[in-house]
């Protein structure tokens, strides 16, 4: 099962989500997304929280209002974080997270921690907390269905870049062939006026006078 919220701190509104346990939280590693960001109370059990980056987006792009709801939606969700204040939040994009064999189910390390951004939630803000948990959904989605069909329109949308990309290059050469021809018939042309005016004017009028009898 996962936990699905509605933020309205940006127009339209952005959905986040976290698994109900471990079990989920482990799914929801497995199949996660590129355009992932995973938000997890630092040094504390936490439910892992996730926000789907919209195309073009970066993990350095969240509008601040957005992430001050995702840090307070990951520290609400922490036995030990919602009860502390100055509480840290650590968040990255969800390829940096790394799954060794040795792990416990649900915990994750990282590939690269400098890639690894931290925030301070100073304290719970019940305004926040209150608005994202109306919005609270339950679903039990194929996980792995959905991410293999994002793959597939992932692919798809490439074919079709590449397709436009090409067709581009050879309307691109064809009006530069056609440029050429057009260059080399002009020169032709200059080239015949100028040997048709060399033989005019080195001929004398006798010349003429006799083509003319």
């Amino acid at each position: 099962m996962v936990f699905y919220f509605t933020s309205t701190a940006t127009d339209p509104p952005t959905e986040l989500y976290m698994g109900r346990d471990k079990v989920e939280n482990e799914e929801l590693i497995k199949w996660g997304w590129p355009e992932d960001v995973w938000f997890h109370v630092d040094k504390l059990s936490s439910a892992h929280v996730y926000l789907r980056l919209k195309p073009g987006q970066t993990i350095s792009d969240i509008p601040e209002d957005l992430l001050e709801d995702c840090c307070q939606l990951t520290k609400q969700n922490s036995i030990q974080g919602c009860k502390d204040s100055h509480v840290g939040v650590v968040y990255t994009m969800w390829s940096n997270l790394k799954k060794t064999a040795g792990m416990e189910v649900g915990q994750v390390g990282f590939h690269k921690s400098r890639e690894v951004k931290k925030t301070v939630v100073e304290k719970k803000k019940n305004e926040i907390v209150n608005r994202l948990t109306k919005t609270k959904v339950e679903r039990n989605p194929d996980l792995a269905q959905a991410r293999q069909e994002r793959d597939r329109q992932e692919q798809l949308k490439l074919k079709a870049e590449k397709k436009a990309q090409f067709e581009a290059e050879a309307a691109l050469r064809e009006e530069r062939e056609k440029e050429k021809e057009l260059r080399s018939y002009k020169n032709l042309h200059s080239e015949e006026k100028m040997r048709s005016n060399e033989y005019v004017e080195g001929t004398d009028a006798a010349d003429l006078e006799e083509d003319f009898m």
